[in-house]
């Protein structure tokens, strides 16, 4: 009975240690979960996308009637996915012009598919959130124009 009460007491001893030891690991698999996630996709302003838009400039200005149709089209179709400077089912698109070109973000909005599809931004994106796909709009090129007038206020 004593070596039984003995082993007993050393074998939880040896948990214990076990806890601890995953309690350790665990904690490395969230800071490395943390490093990836602050990494994120990279940035890329050379890649055009996939679709209709092959060149695209901005102008210096923001054309204010615009960036309003532009506005008023993202309150009614773009929320329900995205938020202008917080993650949510899409990403924020607060400074998007500063990870993407103008030619790629108006190829996402007007061939969400082909994007998905081929573009390998588009593929990390969805990825990234959970294979959540954007869903094409039926936007025309006037529409999405104004969209990505709107983003260049953010």
């Amino acid at each position: 009975m004593v070596l039984a009460l003995g082993a007993m007491i050393a074998s939880c001893g040896g948990k214990k240690e076990e806890k601890k030891d995953g309690f350790e690991v665990s904690r490395t698999k969230t800071e490395e979960a943390k490093t990836v996630e602050k990494e994120g996709v990279p940035v890329d302003l050379d890649n055009k996308g996939v679709g209709p838009i092959t060149n695209m400039e901005f102008p210096d200005e923001i054309n204010d009637e615009m960036a309003a149709r532009g506005k008023a089209k993202f309150e009614a179709i773009c929320v329900a996915c995205h938020m202008v400077d917080k993650r949510m089912i899409g990403p924020a698109l607060k400074g998007v012009y500063e990870r993407r070109s103008p030619e790629w973000v108006m190829n996402m909005i007007l061939n969400p598919d082909g994007m998905l599809k081929e573009d390998p931004i588009a593929k990390a994106l969805l990825k990234e959130y959970n294979n959540a796909i954007m869903l094409n709009q039926n936007l025309t090129e006037d529409e999405a124009r104004d969209v990505a007038e709107y983003l260049r206020t953010l």
